[in-house]
């Protein structure tokens, strides 16, 4: 069948597969990069993607409803639990972002990390923060419930290259005004290798869609190429007929 189609047909499909199936997307980034905040915690959206030459343009929603900022950033200060929410964005010249979850708490202490999905030998950081930075002694960080670290001001828990047994359910804990105040526990997954999934393998109904164009195009494209050579043979046979003349009764 791909023997019929023919090459402008063939780069055209590829276009079309192609776009379809790596398509240019915006991306949400998160500054500063946690995607947990307490109350009265401050963070800007950023929209990266395609913009044209002194245009940039930004549509931008929370959980679905079109938000009034069209800057290529949004910014949050002050915030409340109303801001929490999936976050989604789109340039002039890329298509709709996938969504950000954004989450806002309550309360003195709250665990935080730049991702909470990491693969094997990638780092894990987790930051103990503590609402308007108020200041917090004796921090400990715990892993399903089992004391990882300790130090009597406020530090970051960094893991270099995380395995597999450093998936788990972390808090941390902490004096905060003389309290003894523990934030909520969250669950942190490190992924093996074989959880990857290639990012140029394009969805089934792309590939259903590449399929169906390619047959359109090898159809077409035969029925092109018969016709083309239905009129050539007509031709032929047109040039090569032999014309024979009689002589009537008047040429006599």
């Amino acid at each position: 069948m791909w023997q019929l189609l023919s090459p402008t047909a063939l780069l055209l499909l590829v276009s079309v597969c192609t776009q379809a199936a790596d398509p240019s997307k915006s991306v949400v980034i998160l500054d500063p990069p946690w995607d947990r905040l307490l109350e009265k915690d401050s963070v800007t959206l950023k929209c990266q993607g395609a913009y044209p030459p002194g245009n940039d343009s930004t549509q931008w929603w929370q959980n679905g409803t079109l938000i009034s900022n069209q800057a290529s950033s949004y910014s949050i200060t002050d915030a409340t639990v109303g801001d929490s929410g999936d976050y989604t964005c789109k340039t002039v010249l890329s298509a709709v972002s996938d969504p950000v979850r954004l989450e806002v708490h309550m309360g003195w202490l709250l665990l935080q990390a730049v991702r909470w999905v990491v693969q094997e030998g990638e780092p894990i950081r987790l930051r103990c923060h503590t609402w308007k930075n108020t200041p917090i002694q004796k921090v400990q960080y715990f892993q399903d419930g089992i004391g990882k670290k300790f130090a009597h001001k406020n530090f970051d828990f960094y893991i270099p290259n995380a395995t597999s047994e450093h998936s788990g359910s972390y808090f941390c804990r902490g004096i905060v005004k003389n309290y003894n105040e523990s934030s909520e526990a969250v669950r942190v997954t490190v992924q093996g290798p074989g959880s990857i999934i290639p990012s140029f393998f394009p969805p089934w109904h792309q590939i259903v869609f590449c399929l169906v164009m390619g047959l359109l195009f090898a159809v077409d494209t035969g029925l092109y190429f018969s016709v083309l050579r239905d009129l050539r043979s007509s031709k032929e046979d047109w040039r090569n007929d032999k014309v024979t003349w009689s002589r009537g009764p008047q040429d006599k």
